[in-house]
């Protein structure tokens, strides 16, 4: 391996990866709830919004995309799981009780132990959206009056179940605790850590948490109390 690739593959450089890959997932996710929030406009509006996603530049828009972000879970994953494991390993040789931080001060809260927990949760909830919306669980996809792909209808059914909206209401609650600690974690490993910077970061971070998280549990219980898709189209007016 050069010294490149083991410098890239070391403790700090696993963290660094996890940092940045991070930072590209939340810019997704953030693209991902605008768009959504297109349910409240109607069926037009997101039916039309995933027509153009997916006829773009002839459909390789999308496939490149995905493709793109496959490579970035991938590698957000591989380098989160090895750090983890190493760091655990490490705590048992030690045997100590507590880690400390640069800083100094302890940041073992909740969020910061169940990282794994809400990692493995969020990426089976991936799986199971990907498996409900992309694929319409393995049904044709019908069409609405435009003739375009009725997802919106799929969307709205998929959230009648109120155990399908559960889990998603409790995997984006995860959600907002990862990318709480996470930010923080990339902020230690990518070196923003002076006192001028990191408490506006830090501070940042719990805003767009909490905000992600409030905004994609919003729809699945807006939509599961409406139900009707044309109640929810007129809700958004």
């Amino acid at each position: 391996m050069s010294s490149f690739g083991s410098a890239l593959w070391s403790s700090v450089g696993k963290k660094v990866i996890t940092g940045l890959t991070g930072f590209l997932l939340v810019g997704f996710v953030i693209v991902h709830l605008l768009g959504n929030l297109t349910l409240f406009i109607g069926p037009d509006a997101f039916n039309g919004y995933a027509h153009f996603l997916e006829t773009a530049v002839h459909g390789w828009l999308i496939y490149a995309f995905e493709a793109g972000l496959l490579v970035i879970f991938a590698f957000h994953i591989a380098a989160a799981v090895t750090v983890a494991v190493t760091d655990k390993l490490a705590a048992r040789k030690q045997g100590y009780k507590y880690a400390k931080n640069a800083g100094g001060r302890s940041r073992k809260t909740l969020a910061s132990r169940s990282m794994i927990i809400s990692g493995v949760v969020i990426a089976v909830f991936v799986i199971a959206h990907i498996f409900m919306f992309k694929f319409n669980a393995g049904n044709a996809f019908e069409k609405d009056a435009n003739g375009t792909k009725n997802l919106f209808k799929v969307v709205v059914t998929a959230f009648k179940d109120p155990a399908f909206t559960a889990f998603t209401v409790v995997a984006m609650i995860l959600l907002g605790m990862h990318l709480r600690h996470g930010a923080w974690s990339a902020f230690q490993s990518l070196g923003w850590t002076n006192d001028r910077w990191l408490p506006f970061l830090t501070r940042a971070a719990l805003v767009v948490s909490i905000v992600l998280a409030v905004g994609f549990i919003l729809l699945p219980v807006v939509l599961f109390i409406n139900g009707d898709p044309n109640a929810v189209s007129h809700g958004g007016h």
